[in-house]
C-alpha cells in the first residue's frame, strides 16, 4: 500500500498532540512541558537567589515588594520520547487490518514529529525488529512512509518476549503505543504490565477486524491458524458460531478491562472503520490525543 495523506488531513493532525499522563524529562527542546525547571518560556515558580545564579533571571518587581532577591523559574519545554510498537505478525496480514495499522502508525508519527518529539518505530512479532527513528520535524513524514511501506506481516506473536527485549535496550522512559490485534497465544497482559513496570506511559491500540470476530461459513469448515499454520476441521453450527462470537467479545472486553485496571490507555481501532474517524474521534475520546 502506498502511504500518503491529503494536505488538509495533515493540517488537522498538526493541531493535535500526544497526551501523556506522566511527565518525562526529554533531551532536546520541543513543543511541550516537562518537569525539569530551567529557562523555558512558561513561568513556574520563584526561589531565592544564590551566588553564581544568572542575575538576568532575578525578579526585580518581587524585589521591590519583598526586598528579597528571587529568581524566576520556568518549566522547560522538552521532547517526549514516543515509542510505537507495531505488530507485524502473520495474524495482522489481512490487508484491511495491516493497512489500518500502518496508517495509524504514520499519523501518530506525524503528530509527534510536528511537535518535535522523539519518535521511534519498533516492529515486533515474537521478537523485536529493527528500530527506526526518522528524526524530528514534520518534513520527516516522507521517510516514515518509506519505512512503513517496506514492512510485511509474517511470523508469530509474543508480546512479552518482545517487550523483554525492548527493556534490555535501556530506553529512556516515555510513552509507548502498542498497535496490535493482541492475538497472542500467551496473552498480551504480561507484556503490557512489563512496560508499565518500566515506568512508561502505555497505550494499547487494539486492531479488530470483522473476519476475526465473526464466522462467515457454516457446515464443515477447515480453520487454519494464520501464524502457526495449524489446521482444524470443525462443523460450524449457528450455535457454535454464536458461542464463538460471544467468546470473542469477552476476549476483547477482557483486554479493555485489563488496561483500565492497570492505568493503560486503550482505544479500539476497527479495521472497517474510517481511518480519519479513528484518529480524530476515537483517539481523542480515549484521551490519547488532544
Amino acid at each position: 500500500m502506498a502511504l500518503r495523506f491529503e494536505d488538509d488531513f495533515l493540517k488537522k493532525l498538526e493541531y493535535l498532540h500526544v497526551v501523556s499522563k506522566r511527565a518525562f524529562a526529554g533531551q532536546s527542546r520541543a513543543d511541550r512541558l516537562a518537569p525539569k525547571r530551567g529557562a523555558g518560556m512558561e513561568f513556574a515558580d520563584h526561589r531565592g537567589y544564590s551566588r553564581g545564579d544568572d542575575f538576568r533571571h532575578i525578579d526585580w518587581k518581587a524585589y521591590k515588594r519583598l526586598n528579597r532577591l528571587l529568581l524566576r523559574l520556568f518549566d522547560e519545554e522538552q521532547d517526549l520520547p514516543i515509542y510505537i510498537l507495531l505488530d507485524t505478525s502473520k495474524s495482522m496480514a489481512q490487508p484491511e487490518k495491516f493497512d489500518q495499522a500502518l496508517r495509524i502508525t504514520a499519523a501518530l508519527c506525524y503528530i509527534g514529529l510536528s511537535h518535535l518529539d522523539r519518535v521511534t518505530m519498533v516492529p515486533f512479532t515474537a521478537k523485536l525488529g529493527e528500530e527506526t527513528s526518522p528524526g524530528t520535524g514534520k518534513g520527516r513524514i516522507f521517510r516514515v512512509f518509506e519505512m512503513l511501506e517496506k514492512l510485511q506481516a509474517s511470523g508469530t506473536t509474543n508480546l512479552r518476549a518482545s517487550v523483554n527485549e525492548f527493556a534490555s535496550r535501556g530506553h529512556r522512559r516515555g510513552l509507548v503505543a502498542v498497535i496490535s490485534d493482541f492475538l497472542d497465544e500467551e496473552g498480551c497482559e504480561k507484556g503490557l504490565k512489563v512496560l508499565r513496570t518500566l515506568g512508561h506511559d502505555v497505550f494499547a491500540v487494539h486492531l479488530v477486524a470483522e473476519a476475526d470476530r465473526d464466522t462467515s461459513s457454516y457446515g464443515d469448515v477447515r480453520f487454519v491458524d494464520a501464524e502457526t499454520g495449524e489446521q482444524r476441521d470443525i462443523e460450524v453450527t449457528p450455535q457454535l458460531a454464536a458461542a464463538y462470537h460471544e467468546a470473542w467479545q469477552a476476549h476483547t472486553h477482557g483486554i479493555e478491562q485489563f488496561c483500565g485496571r492497570y492505568d493503560i490507555g486503550y482505544v479500539r481501532a476497527d479495521a472497517e472503520r474510517p481511518f480519519e474517524e479513528i484518529i480524530l474521534q476515537a483517539f481523542r475520546q480515549g484521551r490519547f490525543l488532544a
